[in-house]
């Protein structure tokens, strides 16, 4: 199945859910009974969302959409790993998903834990340590920069991320370079409910 709205359309789908959920008008569509039926056989999801496992953080709502609208991969602090890399070349070869949004926030947990962790010198324990570790470069960078708020950080985290992304995975680098898919990094603030570009590659 070949979806057939470009890239800079699925973006603006989104933003335009984005604002009603901002300005309270959510219409929560496709979430009905004959939306489900359609959906038993086929998906046709118009956009990639992986973001934050924050709570606080849930797409669908967020950006007022319904089912089979997005297919959402959510790990703490949008951290890549070999599961999310697989998850997302999945949705650009197989669905032909025109627009993946890495989505991070104000207030991050993750990356709080991170810079605590930097500035301290004293890492967590098992698995959370693989996390800060991944997150630490956009921390470092961060702080190179003389910027030490963890608002910054968060910024600094999704703009690194799509990088990584598009340098460890020939598929989606290869889809962005024919047009095909758009690679961008969204900032959500917690308190406004708006979701803001701060970066893209392929968004024509």
């Amino acid at each position: 199945m070949t979806n057939t709205i470009s890239p800079s359309e699925a973006w603006h789908r989104l933003r335009e859910g984005n604002t009603r959920f901002v300005s309270g008008g959510a219409l929560h569509p496709n979430q009905g009974a004959s939306r489900r039926s359609e959906l038993v056989n086929t998906q046709n999801p118009f956009a990639v969302i992986f973001g934050c496992s924050d709570s606080r953080l849930a797409a669908e709502i967020i950006f007022d959409l319904g089912l089979g609208d997005a297919f959402v991969v959510r790990t703490a602090g949008h951290v890549l790993d070999d599961a999310v890399l697989g998850s997302l070349e999945y949705s650009v070869s197989v669905l032909n998903v025109p627009l993946i949004v890495v989505l991070g926030h104000d207030s991050c947990g993750a990356v709080t834990a991170t810079k605590d962790a930097v500035e301290t010198g004293q890492m967590p324990p098992r698995f959370i340590r693989d996390l800060v570790e991944r997150i630490t470069p956009s921390v470092l960078t961060s702080l190179r920069e003389d910027k030490t708020e963890v608002n910054d950080m968060v910024v600094e985290h999704a703009r690194q991320t799509v990088d990584r992304l598009l340098e460890s995975s020939q598929v989606i680098a290869s889809a962005v370079n024919d047009s095909s898919t758009a690679v961008i990094a969204v900032a959500y603030r917690l308190e406004e409910g708006r979701a803001q570009l701060i970066s893209e590659s392929g968004l024509v």
